[in-house]
């Protein structure tokens, strides 16, 4: 019998170690021009900062839930906030960009412990009527994470050197570690399971292939003969990976996991979202500080804007969706986002800051309203045995989305910038005239109405089936 008694204890200290892991994956994007000055590397190299972590996460998530299933979620989650509150620490004293680079990867190691876990402890010490509440605030605490993380670079970097970026990690995590051995319980575990250690070395090849092809073809063109074979690889591995789960007795993931159709559509649903979300949270510190002039501090600030509103209506709509379904609430958010990322389109070189902060605001309410419901749907689905699975497929299509996004939009918007300027070769796209900038960003923002807009669709077709599934339950009980 689970014990509720402790649970939001167990919110707030499993919540502390996957805010740190979400704000690492892009409180770095701010500080992108500082690294460049202060270690004197190109861009290219820098990016690398950013790349390997977001890389590792993905790499290694899967892995991390099966093996939270089976030997204890807990005891996992535990040693990746150490790990990741060491690798924090090496990262602030990193001599240059290449140890810098290596322990961003040790973090990550621990960061994917995080994310790989953290959203099955909450749902776990949470009753099922009380699930999409939990899982709206630690949504927030995810959405914030990412979305904040320049804001918080951005203030650290007005008054602080670079090393402040990872030593801002160090109390927290020393506190999580401790919160975390003393208030959370043990999971249960999966009775008789063996590892498939094959079907995690195919996954892995398939997924760095897949990740390291959007990362080179971020710089050399998506059409490079490099990048396309990647991008092959990655099939193969993934169609070989398909095949062997199906085959195997304890798989890595449970394929009938996806016969549930809504458990699809919600992963998918989400990884668009958070497609566009990191492509914009990529390129709008740029705008605010190269177009508009505005400080690292104020452009902090402004970031802060989304978050804000994220962590308002997120905890509301979960706590609805636990009285009336996820389903209309999700479709309502992803309305509500379309319409923000529509209005962003018109973003300028004139744009005040009132009009940028009306622009953002259905941009947080709709991520709010999306994101606790959807995240409620998912983990739902799936059974106790298989709540690690789930929580790293959730936090697996979250990175992978935002890996897409930072690869994609910031192509495109670089592809854009130059088409417009007429420049075919610039070592750095921020010295590129300002029309050529904004037409970018709007092109880019474009992109992402469009991204979002495939996301609403699958949204509505689900609602449309899940109103036809409770009519004919209506049906049939009226009949009985």
């Amino acid at each position: 019998m689970v014990d509720y008694r402790k649970k939001w204890i167990i919110l707030f200290s499993v919540g502390m170690g996957v805010f740190l892991a979400t704000i690492d994956g892009t409180i770095v994007n701010i500080g992108l021009n500082t690294l460049v000055k202060e270690l004197n590397q190109p861009l290219a190299v820098v990016e690398w900062v950013v790349l390997a972590y977001m890389l590792t996460l993905c790499t290694f998530m899967l892995s991390i839930g099966r093996l939270g299933d089976m030997i204890g979620k807990k005891k996992l989650y535990l040693a990746g906030l150490a790990i990741f509150t060491v690798g924090s620490g090496l990262c602030g004293i990193s001599p240059n960009i290449y140890w810098l680079i290596g322990f961003r990867i040790l973090q990550a190691i621990g960061g994917s412990m995080l994310m790989a876990l953290g959203t099955a402890l909450v749902t776990e010490a949470f009753p099922a009527n009380e699930r999409g509440k939990a899982l709206g605030i630690f949504g927030t605490l995810v959405s914030v994470g990412i979305i904040t993380g320049p804001t918080i670079g951005g203030l650290i970097l007005e008054s602080l050197t670079w090393h402040w970026l990872f030593f801002v990690n160090l109390p927290i995590g020393v506190a999580g570690v401790i919160m975390v051995s003393r208030f959370v319980p043990e999971s249960a575990l999966a009775v008789r399971q063996k590892f498939d250690f094959k079907g995690a070395g195919i996954l892995f090849i398939s997924l760095v292939s897949f990740l390291i092809a959007l990362t080179y073809g971020q710089h050399n063109g998506f059409n490079n003969a490099i990048v396309l074979i990647l991008f092959g690889v990655f099939l193969a591995a993934m169609a070989l990976f398909i095949r062997v789960e199906s085959h195997t007795a304890y798989p890595m993931i449970d394929l009938k996991m996806f016969t549930n159709r809504m458990f699809t559509i919600n992963l998918i649903t989400g990884f668009f979202t958070f497609i566009v979300s990191a492509g914009i949270t990529l390129i709008m510190p740029l705008y605010l500080q190269n177009i508009l002039r505005y400080s690292t501090s104020i452009t902090g600030l402004l970031m802060a804007i989304t978050p804000v509103t994220v962590a308002v209506i997120a905890p509301f709509a979960g706590s609805l969706s636990d009285r009336i379904g996820s389903r209309q609430i999700t479709t309502m958010g992803l309305i509500l986002l379309l319409i923000g990322y529509i209005s962003l389109t018109s973003l300028s070189a004139d744009t005040t800051t009132i009009g940028y902060i009306l622009r953002f605001i259905p941009v947080g309410m709709g991520v709010g309203m999306f994101q606790s419901p959807n995240n409620s749907a998912i983990m739902g689905a799936a059974s106790r045995e298989n709540l690690g699975v789930a929580s790293s497929l959730l936090s697996l299509t979250r990175t992978i989305g935002q890996t897409t996004g930072i690869a994609l939009l910031g192509a495109f918007w670089e592809t854009r910038v130059k088409a417009t300027a007429n420049i075919a070769l610039i070592d750095d796209i921020t010295t590129a005239p300002v029309n050529a900038q904004v037409t970018g960003l709007q092109n880019t923002v474009l992109l992402g109405v469009f991204l979002v807009l495939i996301a609403l669709s699958l949204s509505v077709w689900a609602l449309i089936q899940w109103h036809r599934i409770k009519k004919t339950q209506s049906s049939a009980e009226s009949q009985n």
